[in-house]
């Protein structure tokens, strides 16, 4: 059964559990979910980065609050006021084809719901983009990578990570737009356009109890420990 499941408000290192625990448990189903943050701003970073170059991005702008590794790739995302949310499917096509497609389906509801704009083309000039901070791979939302969704004045407003899993494939996306974690329309302009990309329907469900424990031990044993944050 598809489902768009609910859960109470996560920590970070509970959310990067919840989601690997998704992939155990539902790996031939949809899941997809929008999360609950029980505290004030955190960052998730990349599984491959470097931490050093982690702590770096983090010094530039004075944040000191909890630092997650994700399970999947991509850079640093501040998470303050985002929508942020996973995405839990079966897929044999190869990561940059559905990164591709599934942010094509996005980009057409956002333009439903009022917010216009644009994917990346690494093709065009620079001069067609809003001008970059940095150069570093540690900035995700500074600079976009092939298909990131961008408004209309070319600042980045959507951006995401894929892992597979075997046969499943994890998503993990931030949408960056003003009153995004709040907006109704935001989260229905994400449900259609997952209902749009893999032909499913999806059924609202709470995560049971067994889910969340073992997320919460996941979180616990793994993404809590120096072992996994300083993995590099």
């Amino acid at each position: 059964m598809n489902l768009l499941v609910s859960t109470p408000p996560l920590n970070g290192f509970e959310h990067m559990a919840f989601d690997e625990q998704t992939v155990r448990l539902r790996p031939s189903a949809v899941t997809l979910r929008f999360y609950r943050w029980t505290d004030g701003p955190a960052v998730t970073f990349g599984y491959a980065q470097f931490l050093s170059e982690v702590d770096r991005a983090l010094a530039t702008q004075h944040f000191t609050g909890p630092r997650v590794r994700r399970p999947t790739g991509g850079g640093v995302v501040f998470h303050t006021d985002d929508l942020t949310f996973s995405l839990v499917f079966p897929s044999a096509g190869r990561p940059a084809d559905i990164y591709k497609r599934f942010h094509a389906c996005i980009l057409g509801e956002l333009a439903r719901a009022g917010a216009k704009g644009r994917a990346f083309d690494k093709t065009l000039p620079a001069s067609a983009y809003a001008p970059s901070v940095n150069h570093t791979a540690s900035a995700c939302f500074v600079n976009p990578v092939e298909n990131d969704l961008l408004a209309e004045d070319g600042h980045k407003i959507l951006g995401g990570a894929l892992r597979r899993f075997g046969s499943c494939v994890l998503y993990q996306g931030s949408l960056q737009l003003p009153g995004a974690r709040t907006s109704p329309a935001y989260k229905n302009a994400v449900t259609e356009a997952v209902r749009a990309f893999l032909a499913a329907d999806l059924r609202p469900a709470g995560a049971d109890e067994n889910w969340l424990h073992r997320a919460r031990e996941l979180a616990a044993s793994q993404y809590q420990t120096p072992a996994w944050t300083e993995k590099f």
